[in-house]
């Protein structure tokens, strides 16, 4: 029999009961759409994260602290810092691969100005910092190597930071106190977001390394070093070129472990989005089980039609329709349905899709390949649970089936 008449045919079988074919491609339809809209969400938030860490910086480079053991036991990244101001001024006379790079000495305190005062970091960085996290002026100057040198009380602030103090109000020419040192406001930067684990970056005052240090913190220690390079494809090199530029600073022996961390955006991400990735395929899993039920529907009421149509099974048989015609046919009734139901249900997948990024503000992301999954799947469960059916059909004995009431 020609493929078209068997669609034909399975199309009229389809119609012929509109309410029972609608309630059997149900669960087809919810567990097409669920699947679509579970992994729209989890891959929109996998987009976002990628958008948060690459607002960190342009090919960033982050050296960190490394970590210390006590009794055999890690205490984890961080807990031995050796990281100093020299380590900085090494990398950036020695980095061949380096665009640019920055000491981060961090601190927290109350900034006092404007209307009111506002808890939050104080980061002391170099002039390459800027370039170094792409990060552009909304208003004023960044402080340049003369402010460094002469350990000048100026600040740049976070849009958050100037939002609370200043309300309203330009912070530029205006005056801060930290730690009950006076800083003159130089400039605003540009609103920059939420990192990925949450962290407000605009929640940030950052002033000359060299007047943190000394008049701030008072830390020998650096919280972190940062750097970046020309291009994504040079920084594996250049993470190399950091790894023995900070050996031989540290004096580190050959065989010896290197007792600092370097790690780059991609790092980063993969870190970030690594719990993303399970919670979008734990939440496809769960809503792959709707399609399961949908297959187990099928069954249900193919098996159901075998019984109605028996006679009609008989008198095909009769005229000569062979047992695999017959399969193939109740076979082809099952694909159709559930195709139906996948289309119907990719639908409603882009439908519900668009309303919870409407409704919540959450980031949704449909992939093509989702949905050609989704279809494909759809199709199989009509094929597997519909193989039963159809074999039972074509296993039916022509003369008994003639018979049947």
């Amino acid at each position: 029999m020609k493929p078209t008449t068997l669609i034909k045919i399975a199309g009229k079988s389809i119609t012929k009961n509109k309410m029972r074919s609608l309630l059997t491609m149900l669960g087809i339809i919810i567990g097409v759409g669920a699947v679509i809209v579970m992994v729209a969400i989890g891959l929109g938030a996998q987009q976002q994260i990628q958008q948060q860490i690459n607002q960190l910086g342009t090919n960033l480079i982050v050296i960190t602290p490394g970590s210390s053991n006590q009794g055999g036991v890690s205490r984890g990244a961080g807990t031995f810092n050796r990281l100093k101001i020299e380590d900085w001024e090494k990398l950036q006379r020695e980095g061949q691969l380096l665009s640019g790079v920055s000491p981060v000495i961090i601190t927290r305190t109350q900034a006092v100005g404007g209307s009111g005062n506002w808890r939050t970091t104080i980061n002391g960085v170099a002039t390459s910092y800027p370039l170094i996290r792409d990060w552009n002026m909304a208003s004023g100057v960044f402080f340049d190597q003369s402010d460094i040198r002469g350990i000048k009380k100026v600040a740049v602030l976070g849009a958050t930071v100037a939002e609370n103090l200043f309300q309203g109000q330009d912070a530029v020419g205006q005056t801060i106190r930290l730690r009950n040192v006076p800083f003159q406001i130089i400039g605003v930067l540009e609103k920059k977001g939420q990192t990925a684990d949450g962290a407000d970056q605009d929640d940030v005052v950052l002033a000359p390394y060299t007047t943190v240090q000394n008049r701030l913190s008072g830390w020998t220690f650096i919280a972190q070093i940062l750097a970046s390079t020309g291009s994504p494809a040079d920084i594996p090199a250049a993470q190399e070129e950091i790894r023995l530029i900070m050996r031989e600073s540290h004096k580190i022996a050959q065989y010896d472990e290197d007792d600092f961390t370097i790690r780059n955006q991609t790092d980063l991400a993969d870190a970030a989005q690594g719990t993303t990735e399970v919670m979008t395929l734990l939440l496809a899993a769960i809503a792959g089980i709707s399609l399961l039920v949908g297959g187990i529907g099928i069954m249900n009421i193919m098996l159901v039609s075998v019984t109605e149509r028996t006679r009609e099974i008989g008198i095909r048989m009769a005229i000569g329709a062979r047992g695999g015609d017959v399969l193939t046919q109740f076979l082809v009734e099952s694909i159709v349905m559930s195709l139906i139901g996948g289309a119907i249900g990719v639908f409603i997948g882009f439908s519900g899709a668009k309303a919870v990024a409407h409704f919540t503000g959450w980031n949704t992301a449909i992939s093509p390949t989702t949905v050609m999954v989704a279809l494909v799947f759809s199709a199989c469960v009509g094929i597997f649970f519909g193989f039963y059916p159809a074999r039972k059909a074509a296993a039916l004995n022509p003369i008994e089936a003639l018979r049947y009431e």
